[in-house]
């Protein structure tokens, strides 16, 4: 029997002070750790005073630099090492997400999964082989990998909200199309933006989409 890493990282309670009404896990990108998004929590306090905000670490440390965490190694970039790295992550992440919602005694319906990067890759993995499903997902400058076989592992159809820098040096922003594409075929509601002036990150206009998202997904205001 293989050994799950067990996942930890930084956490913002909800502001009201209450028991959480939602939960918001934030998926890093390789390099970073929980730190590195954990901080995005007070913007989306705005829309959500209830909601729990966790980070976790990805399992792994990462390899090609004496600092941060990688949820797989990127050393080789063919698609194929990407989809082997998503599945050996898989496990530790639906673990993590199991643990958390089961701490706070939340279901499926009241989280959303926030990824960027390789978090994003993480994100819409994990996330659409659940069942159930999250309330939404949001991708950040990821890529939906191994799209050819989401049709057939394909478990639930939360919304999708897909962001990509047209600046994006990293990762492809020919990939955020290909999402979109696979996305739409399978019949998942998603909604895409190619972000003007923008690399490989996260800026206030992605907020805003954020918040937008997320007021559509627990059917709320946006102030």
């Amino acid at each position: 029997m293989v050994d799950v890493p067990t996942l930890d990282g930084p956490s913002v309670p909800p502001k009201s002070g209450g028991a959480p009404q939602q939960l918001v896990i934030l998926l890093h990108g390789i390099g970073a750790d929980g730190n590195d998004l954990i901080g995005l929590a007070p913007f989306y306090q705005m829309l959500l005073p209830d909601a729990q905000f966790v980070a976790p670490n990805a399992p792994e440390r990462f390899d090609m630099a004496p600092f941060g965490y990688q949820w797989f190694s990127i050393q080789n970039m063919q698609a194929s090492t990407r989809l082997v790295g998503v599945q050996s992550a898989a496990p530790a992440l639906d673990a993590y997400i199991d643990r958390q919602l089961s701490e706070h005694g939340l279901f499926a319906d009241r989280l959303v999964l926030i990824g960027f990067s390789q978090g994003a890759m993480m994100a819409l993995h994990v996330g659409l082989r659940r069942n159930p499903g999250p309330a939404g997902i949001i991708a950040h400058s990821g890529i939906l990998v191994g799209e050819s076989r989401l049709a057939r592992e394909l478990r639930c159809r939360p919304p999708v909200l897909l962001t990509h820098g047209a600046l994006d040096d990293v990762l492809p922003v020919q990939a955020l199309a290909v999402a979109d594409g696979t996305l739409r075929a399978a019949r998942v509601p998603v909604e895409a933006h190619v972000m003007p002036n923008l690399g490989h990150g996260i800026d206030e206009a992605t907020i805003r989409l954020d918040l937008k998202f997320l007021g559509q997904v627990f059917r709320m205001a946006v102030p």
